[in-house]
Parts: C-alpha cells; structure tokens; sequence
C-alpha cells in the first residue's frame, strides 16, 4: 500500500495540470447539480418558499368582534401572532371585474408575521411620496382577477353599501388560500384610518399563529377555538388548505423539472466519467512502467482509484463548499433560490445525496478504467507501430488533389477518425444539447399560450355575465358587446355539473355557440361539433370515461339524461381536461327554457384584455361581471427563469465535454501532427486542424442534438399535456431562428475551447515526438 500511495503522489506531481482540470471539473459539475437542485426546489414549491420569506402563520383565526386573540399568546406552541387586524368583507372593481376582498387594517409598515411580501409597487405608500390615504395594497391573485396594478384606482363597496375610490399601491404575495372566482374572498390591506372610513360599524377580525411545530396544528385549533369561544370563531383556515390548493401547480413544475434534473444528471455523469477515463488512457506508458518494476494488476487498480477518489472528494467538497458559502451572493434569480434553498423542503437531502451519488459515479468511472488500467501489459506494443487513424480515403486524397485547404480535408479526418470513436465524440456533447433543445421546447410552449392562445384552447379572452339586478336583456347586451371595439366574436354560453355513467362522478357539461356560429374550439383530434348532439371533449374526460372520439356517451344533468357524440378532442386547460362541449342548440333540446349564463368574448388580435374589459364596464354603465379567461402560463411563469438557468448549467456540461474530448484528441494525435510537421505543414496549418477538427464535431453534435432534442422534447410536453388532462397537441418548436443560434454557438464554443489547445500543439518541435514512441 506505501508504495502505491507513494507512485500515486508521484503521478500527481507530475501531472498537476491534468489533477486540477480533473477537480475543477469536479467541482463545477457538483456546483451546477446543486444550483439546478436549488432553482428546481425554488420554484417547484411557490407556497413554500412565500411561506418562509414572510415568517407565514400555519393558522388564521376569523373571528367575531369582541374576541380576545392576546390570550392566543398564552398558549403553549404558539411561537407568534400575526396580528390581530381588524376585517371586514368588501366588493372590490375594476375595469368592469368584480373580486370578493377581505380587507384587513394594517400599518404602515408591514408586520414581522404572516408578512405579504411585495412584488410590485410599495406597502401603503405611493412611489411619488404623495398622499397615503385611501390607499391599499391588494394580494396578487385578487389584483390579477382584476387586472390591477399599482397606480390603478379601484373601486370598493363596504358593508354599508357605500363606493369608496382607493389608489393601489402595491401587490403583495400571502401564504394563505388564493382567491378564484366564485370561492371564498381575497386579500387586501388598508390603513386604519381607511379601514373606518370603509367600514365604520362592527366587525370582525383576522389573527395568525405560527406554530413551533407544524404537525400540532389541529391540535392547536382545537385549544385556540376553546381558549377564544366557538360562538366566536367564525372560520379557520389552516396551512395545509393554502399549500393543497397550490399542490397543481407544484406538480406539473416538479414533473416538469424533474425530467430535466435527471437529464441533467446523466449528461454531468457522462462528463465527469469522461474526464477521468482520458486521463487514464493518456497514463498507458506509465502503467506499463509500473508493471515492469514489480507492481501488481491490483495494485495499479488501487492507484488510480485512490487518486481519483481523492481528486473527486476534493472537487465535490470544493463545489458544495462554493454554493453554501457563495451560492447567495449569486446576483439574480439564482442568488435568490440559493438563499432560500436551505429553508425549503429537501435541502438536506440535495446537499447530502447529490454529492454522495457523485461520487459514488466517479468511483464506478474510475474502477471501470482502473480495470482496463489493469489490463495494460508490461510491455506495450510502440505507439509507432499502432495505426492511429483511419487510412486516408480516396475523397480525402481527392479534396487534396484538388487543392482544397488541407486543414479542412485534415480536420475532417481527425473529427471522423472512425466509426466507434465518431459515435462517442458526437454523442457525448450531443447529450446536453439534446437537454437544451427540450428546453427551449418547453419555453416555446409557454409563448405560445402567451402570443396565441386560441390555438392552444383559449379562444375566448373574455367571458361576460349579467347577472346583477337590472341587467341588460340577452340580445340588449349581445349589440352592446358586439359594438365595443376588438371584440370579433360574440358566443353564448352555459356551464352545468352532470353525472357520469354509474353516478360515480361529475364532469363539467358546457355549451358554447350555436350551430350557425359556433365556438372555435382548438380540435386536435377529430373535427369540431357541428351537427345535433354532436360534442368534442378534453383528453381528462375521455380518460375518465374510458372513451375514444367518435363514442357516444351517456350523463345525466339534473335529473335528465343528455346523450352525446363525441366527434373530437380539444385542448381543455381547465379542470383537469374532464369538459365536454357542444352548442348551447344542443343543451336546449333537452331544456327548451335554457338561457346563457355567460357570454365568451374572442378578441381580435393584439388587443389588450384590460382595455377592452375597460370599455365593456363603460359601455354596460358597471352592470357586468367581467373575467379574464384563466391562462395557464400564469401557473407556470416560474419556469421561465428556471429554465435559463438550465440552459446555462447544461451549457457548462458541454463545455466540460468539449475540453475532455479536445485534450484527449490532441494527445492522442500528437505524433501525427508532428509528422504534419515534418513534411511541410506550418504551424498556423496545425492549429487549424485542431480548430477545424473541433468546429466539425461540435457542429454534428448541434444538429443531431437539435433535432433529437425537438422530437424528444415535443414527445414529454404532449406526454406531460396528456397526464394533466389538457391534452396532447400543446407542444410547439421553438422558431429555426433560435435553434440555428444553439448551433452557432455550439460551434463557437469548440472554436474557443480548441483555440489554447491548438496553439500549444502548434508550438511542439518535432524532436519532441521521441516521447511519445511508447
């Protein structure tokens, strides 16, 4: 063993540059494993991490006024209150949008508690240092329902019934329930002195407690209902409602990431056991030296693994060591996960199993090329009398007769040397372009709901009800919507719960348009409803039946049955994909008394929702409830910056790639290039080959990875599309444009990456060649 660890320091001594890149390349694969852990985390768990940045409280507490919540503080387990504040329920509008709010009197600076963190604007003060009266601050699902921004003036009716104009200062973020439409109220925060003038009688109040320990929560509300009076509790909710109600959102993320943190792993271990296997082959005439003397098969086995373990501990710990110590101070979205990492679920598990499985991989590298290490007979043949490359072809020797530049005709040769070498340089760097391109897919995706929303199910940007007391009549409000400017289409509609076969569930039963204009459902499958009871359905309903398009299907809506033909499936971003739609035409033969509940707006292109909701409210003289069509890249804009990062942790893996397979090629041709040399090649020819060599690479690499990457990545949107019941048929290329810059820059990198290892090459003399004849 002494002798082993005395050749394996010897090693190291003489081959410090190789030791270092091996560490460093170590490190930095460690490194972006854990920030992409990090980011992943960040965002896979919204709730959690608003949760932990604003100190949440587990339990809020409704009470009726005259409740006593300072005697909460007495109990044991309550760490802290997050109040009380004073709460009344109000009517909040806006450009003709209408949210239940809850408004709560606050102070002026926001409390240490149960804190709504900030995400646009300021906390009761306007930015302009102007008047902080009649001001409020609103949680971000309410002003999104409301499309409300800071500066924006809102309306809100009290208890009394009175209108008062309040000017929006801010969105905040809560861990508590969000609001949706038609569920309970949202979230907004006055001054006490904005507070009595809204609502100066009686009312209630809202109290927070956090918890030394989560899992007594239940518990905890038992003793705060006893300790304050059930008479006196109106309504508890509690963390795990507000965390449930986000959990579809956390797990299409984290099946989202998830397949990118594997792939990530896979193209991090392929680089890293590249790394230490072509330092192992540029070891072979030391290994057979080491047999000559005396050393043993297993011995030579237990020096390359010693070093190298000691090299992928060193790496590992100074990449862990990078991240826990610097990862905050990264600037931007990567700093922020990093900071928050340690708070969130998980973060244990990362920071331990991530660097255990690596280096648990490395060892399995390194023992598999310590094998082959093993394997080295005492006496090699000479390098010389190895054929080293494939025998130039006849197209070679022609593109030479021809005079084409031979450091193109050279390259070429020395990219493609032969075909199982070839396969490995090419799909090596080709993994994490693979990754990159699924990516950009997933990116794509979401600008597509963004820039067309109706081809991606979301036609209607606007749905419209007139359900308040002297409301227009239906077609008095029909010419009034068609007359607002940008509105195109004008589809009627209605939306009824109805039993499934066998009553073991419900579905979602809508009719939009008629059969002389009906709605333009986005049909992936199929074609659209036009005849009698004829009906396209989304990918959760047809799972949940057990269907296919073109069955009839069977359901029972109040009592009556309605049976219908299934002619096409549509993408169907709401509630789960478990909607059938046909015509309200259709509806109405089984109930001839149907009227509209809604009527769903489509838009013309490049129109702006909130101005036409504007002139909708203006038009109707405030007697319409007015809606913004759920879009479900609202849901998932955390990705985005997400997915940058990606790209870019999968950028520094192919570059690892790069220089492995750069610095392996250049050693293993190195007598070749000197032979170059010898025969008349200049030192800029030399240079070149490597250079070109590399580009041509790098460019097979980008273009199967590419394409691989588009069809793969297309494959898991649909496939993710298809799971969460929208439907497949959502996924979308990214523009050529961008994946001929992945290309590009792909090429660039090798460019630069071969730029120093050509140079060096270049410089050799050919005297120099005598060290390499073993």
């Amino acid at each position: 063993m002494r002798a082993t660890l005395r050749w394996a320091h010897a090693d190291f001594r003489a081959h410090r540059g190789e030791a270092l890149f091996v560490v460093l390349a170590s490190a930095g694969i460690i490194a972006s494993l854990l920030l992409a852990g990090a980011l992943f985390s960040y965002a896979a768990n919204p709730w959690q991490r608003i949760f932990n940045q604003s100190q949440g409280a587990h339990i809020w507490l409704q009470t009726k006024a005259g409740a006593d919540p300072a005697a909460l503080t007495r109990l044991d387990g309550v760490t802290a209150l997050s109040g009380p504040y004073r709460t009344a329920g109000t009517t909040v509008e806006s450009r003709g949008a209408r949210a239940g709010v809850a408004l709560r009197a606050a102070d002026v600076r926001p409390p240490d508690v149960g804190r709504p963190l900030v995400t646009s604007g300021s906390w009761l003060v306007p930015p302009d240092g102007g008047d902080t009266a009649d001001t409020v601050v609103l949680e971000s699902s309410v002003a999104r329902a409301l499309w409300a921004e800071p500066g924006d003036t809102v309306r809100v009716t009290g208890p009394d019934g009175a209108a008062h104009p309040l000017r929006v200062t801010g969105v905040a973020e809560a861990a508590e329930p969000r609001y949706q439409p038609g569920g309970g109220p949202g979230v907004g925060w006055v001054r006490s002195d904005t507070f009595d003038t809204i609502a100066p009688g009686g009312t209630g109040q809202s109290v927070g407690l956090r918890l030394d320990d989560p899992d007594d929560t239940d518990f905890m509300v038992q003793r705060a209902v006893t300790v304050l009076g059930a008479d006196r509790v109106a309504e508890v909710t509690k963390w795990q409602q507000a965390r449930a109600e986000a959990g579809g959102d956390d797990r299409l993320l984290g099946q989202l990431f998830a397949v990118f943190g594997l792939g990530a792993l896979l193209a991090a271990a392929l680089a890293a056991s590249g790394a230490i296997s072509a330092r192992v082959r540029g070891q072979l005439r030391d290994i057979a030296v080491l047999k000559a003397v005396g050393f043993t098969p297993g011995q030579v086995v237990r020096g390359f693994l010693v070093q190298h373990l000691a090299f992928a501990l060193l790496g590992v710990a100074l990449g862990t060591a990078a991240i826990a110590a610097l990862g905050a101070r990264i600037p931007g979205r990567i700093g922020d996960a990093a900071a928050l990492w340690q708070d969130l679920p998980g973060y244990a598990a990362l920071m331990i199993g991530v660097p255990c499985g690596a280096v648990l991989l490395i060892a399995g590298a390194t023992g598999l090329a310590a094998w082959r290490a093993g394997r080295v007979p005492p006496v090699p043949v000479a390098r010389a009398a190895q054929r080293s490359a494939a025998p130039m072809t006849a197209l070679g020797r022609r593109a030479l007769g021809m005079r084409v530049p031979p450091a193109l005709v050279l390259g070429w040769r020395s990219a493609f040397p032969r075909r199982g070498r070839t396969f490995v340089a090419v799909a090596r760097p080709a993994l994490p372009l693979v990754l990159i391109t699924v990516a950009l897919v997933a990116w794509s995706t979401l600008d597509q709901f963004r820039g067309r929303p109706a081809q991606m199910g979301l036609p209607a940007a606007l749905t419209v009800r007139a359900q308040q007391p002297g409301g227009p009549a239906e077609n008095e409000l029909r010419r009034t919507l068609a007359q607002v400017p940008d509105v195109i289409a004008v589809h009627p509609g209605a939306e009824m719960a109805a039993l499934v076969p066998g009553q073991t569930g419900t579905i979602t039963l809508r009719g939009l348009g008629t059969a002389r204009d009906p709605f333009p459902s986005a049909v992936v499958e199929g074609r659209a409803a036009r005849g009698p009871d004829e009906a396209v359905a989304g990918q959760g309903l047809l799972d949940l039946l057990g269907v296919r398009v073109g069955d009839w299907v069977r359901m029972t809506v109040e009592g009556r049955p309605q049976i219908l033909h299934i002619v096409g499936r549509s993408i169907e971003p709401e509630s789960g994909g478990r909607i059938i739609s046909t015509t309200i035409d259709a509806l109405r033969e089984r109930d001839p008394g149907l009227r509209p509940d809604f009527h769903a707006l489509v838009l013309a292109d490049g129109s702006d929702p909130r101005a036409v909701s504007a002139a909708l409210a203006g038009a109707a003289g405030g007697t319409l409830e007015i809606r913004e069509t759920p879009n479900p890249a609202d849901r998932l804009e955390p990705a985005r910056g997400v997915i940058a990062a990606l790209i870019a942790v999968l950028a520094l893996i192919g570059l690892t790639e790069l220089l492995t397979l750069i610095s392996t090629g250049v050693r293993d041709r190195g007598r070749d290039l000197l032979a170059l040399k010898a025969i008349g090649l200049t030192p800029r020819q030399i240079g070149a080959i490597i250079v070109t060599g590399a580009a041509l690479t790098a460019l097979v690499s980008a273009v199967v990875g590419t394409a691989l990457g588009a069809v793969s990545g297309s494959w898991l949107v649909d496939v993710q599309g298809s799971s969460s019941g929208m439907g497949a048929g959502i996924a979308h290329l990214p523009p050529w444009p961008v994946l001929v810059v992945v290309v590009v820059g792909a090429v660039l990198g090798a460019v630069a990456a071969a730029s120093l290892p050509a140079t060096r090459a270049a410089r050799r003399r050919p005297a120099d060649s005598l060290s390499d004849t073993l």
